[in-house]
């Protein structure tokens, strides 16, 4: 049964806090635990998480903003859940800062961790992107921190990164075994021929795996692939069994990995490499794809994360995040996401590296107000010795009102089927214009004519963009990024989660990110405060005032 914990919130006369000396006192409340305290759990909204309990039956849950509290702990500090439960059953600090005033107040079991991540997890799993309740305490706790820092956010800077769940990258021969091996095991052996029940023992695998030279690999495949076909063909008529992921997953592999000739009845191995990015990668993580980005391949996930870059702000929050099967492309993501971002931060400026350019994402940011900037751009370059479609005069990228040298063509036309603008020109101008060799025109009989598409018009305008010093001016704001994406992956092990499927790992993403953006603004307040210090040191000094002994230790830290 959901209650809320806001017990915190009286003040006792006597706690353990109350019982260190005053020096302890002031030393505690000049570290992390009472900003964390003030700043995070306070302002945890428990409300949305009463859907994980029964309304009305039930013993208490145990209180959700300390195990809230503790995950944003755990994945800032990139502890284990271990090194989680220790720290917060004798070190005073993390007591302090999930609300607790006595050590062993609270008595936490792993299980209770254990159970709130499975709510969360199957919730998640239920409801698809409506039921992800971190990435609701992420924007919450997000725009408080807006207000407490003072961030700009009116700049704004995206950039993805591969994201690879708890699997190990398998290749043909072992991902058959580990998918027939686990259809296996839930079938009752009673009804397994010979052949099949021998799956399940160890010298098979050992046989299989690593005692089979490179020569004899398609004729182990092929024999996998044939025992396969054969448990689907037992395991048919049961509907118990072929509703169980391990047979559908079964069923999925051999589609995706085997051909059938129904003359012979035999399953043959399509060649390797035949096999698309979104075919199964792993026996234990059925959401993962694989996607090579430049020279480098990755099984799993890529998460896009948006964060503030003006320069005047003394920290950067991340705004916005979002995972994905890593088959998805920069250009889907930010799509999806960038209305919603302007919406909730008011972003005016984005700044991003060449994969996200597309017509798409220009027709959206235009939409929304939003000034795209690139560090580069893909596509073909057109040739130097060209006139560009962005030296003509076109209002709305649909009407050619003049040329570079401002004549006005005769009548010009917009197709809305395949989006391409049409004009017409006096032949005859155009046989005497100085610029003819360079121009894209095609010159006709009775006139001269040009034709380009919304695509190359956006394109071209984009180019000269950042040819005319854009993009220096957008590789210096996007470049931090990456130092962001670095931090996650290697300060909180972003970079290879503990967790499987792709509904896991958005939620430990999210409390990564809620984590990280916690260290951010205490970064920001720092500074703040230091340099408030000297401000108030300097004013001291002048009116012969002395500081106290806090103001004193912030000034020397």
């Amino acid at each position: 049964m959901f209650r809320k914990n806001d017990d915190h919130n009286q003040e006792r006369l006597f706690s353990h806090f109350s019982q260190l000396d005053t020096r302890l006192q002031k030393r505690l409340l000049n570290t992390w635990a009472p900003v964390f305290y003030d700043n995070v759990f306070s302002k945890i909204d428990e409300t949305p998480f009463a859907v994980l309990y029964c309304a009305d039956n039930g013993r208490p849950n145990f209180p959700i903003n300390i195990l809230l509290a503790l995950e944003f702990i755990k994945h800032w500090k990139d502890l284990t859940d271990e090194e989680l439960l220790e720290q917060a059953s004798f070190n005073y600090q993390v007591a302090y800062a999930i609300g607790l005033r006595d050590l062993g107040e609270e008595y936490i079991a792993p299980r209770t961790l254990y159970d709130f991540r499975e709510r969360i997890y199957r919730h998640a799993l239920l409801n698809g992107s409506d039921g992800d309740l971190i990435f609701d305490q992420f924007k919450k706790l997000t725009d408080h921190f807006f207000k407490l820092t003072g961030v700009k956010t009116d700049d704004q800077r995206t950039d993805s990164t591969f994201v690879t769940p708890n699997i190990q990258k398998a290749g043909r021969l072992s991902l058959a075994f580990d998918v027939l091996f686990h259809a296996v095991q839930i079938c009752p052996q009673n009804i397994l021929p010979d052949d099949l029940q021998a799956v399940i023992k160890p010298q098979f695998k050992t046989d299989l795996l690593y005692k089979t030279k490179s020569k004899g690999l398609q004729v182990r495949l092929e024999n996998l692939l044939n025992l396969s076909g054969q448990l689907l063909s037992i395991t048919k008529g049961m509907s118990d069994l072929v509703k169980r992921q391990p047979i559908v997953l079964l069923e999925r592999f051999l589609k995706e990995q085997g051909i059938y000739n129904e003359i012979n009845d035999k399953w043959t191995a399509k060649e390797s490499g035949s096999s698309f990015a979104n075919s199964l990668q792993s026996a234990h993580d059925p959401d993962a794809t694989y996607r090579k980005k430049g020279r480098v391949g990755s099984t799993g996930y890529i998460s896009n994360i948006t964060e503030t870059c003006n320069k005047e702000n003394q920290a950067q929050l991340i705004t916005d995040y979002n995972l994905e099967k890593n088959t998805v492309s920069d250009v889907e993501i930010l799509k999806e996401r960038m209305v919603e971002i302007k919406n909730r931060t008011g972003l005016k400026n984005m700044y991003a590296d060449g994969g996200y350019y597309a017509e798409s994402i220009e027709k959206v940011a235009q939409e929304n107000n939003v000034t795209m900037h690139y560090s580069a751009m893909g596509g073909t370059k057109p040739k130097n010795d060209k006139v560009s479609f962005d030296q003509f005069n076109i209002k709305d990228y649909k009407i050619i009102i003049t040329c570079p040298k401002e004549h006005q063509p005769n009548r010009t036309q917009f197709n809305e089927n395949d989006k391409t603008l049409s004009a017409h020109f006096d032949v005859e101008v155009c046989k005497k214009c100085p610029l003819l060799d360079q121009c894209p025109i095609k010159l006709q009989k009775k006139e001269a004519v040009i034709r380009v598409s919304q695509k190359r018009l956006v394109a071209d305008e984009t180019r000269a963009k950042l040819e005319d010093g854009g993009r220096q001016y957008a590789t210096s704001y996007r470049a931090a990024i990456e130092g962001t994406n670095s931090a996650l992956k290697r300060g909180q092990s972003m970079g290879k989660l503990q967790v499987r499927g792709i509904h896991k790992s958005r939620v430990v993403v999210g409390l990564k990110m809620i984590g990280r953006n916690f260290q951010q603004a205490m970064h920001c307040l720092t500074r703040q405060a230091k340099k408030a210090a000297k401000v108030l040191k300097g004013i001291g000094n002048k009116l012969d005032i002395p500081l106290s002994r806090g103001e004193s230790a912030l000034v020397a830290s």
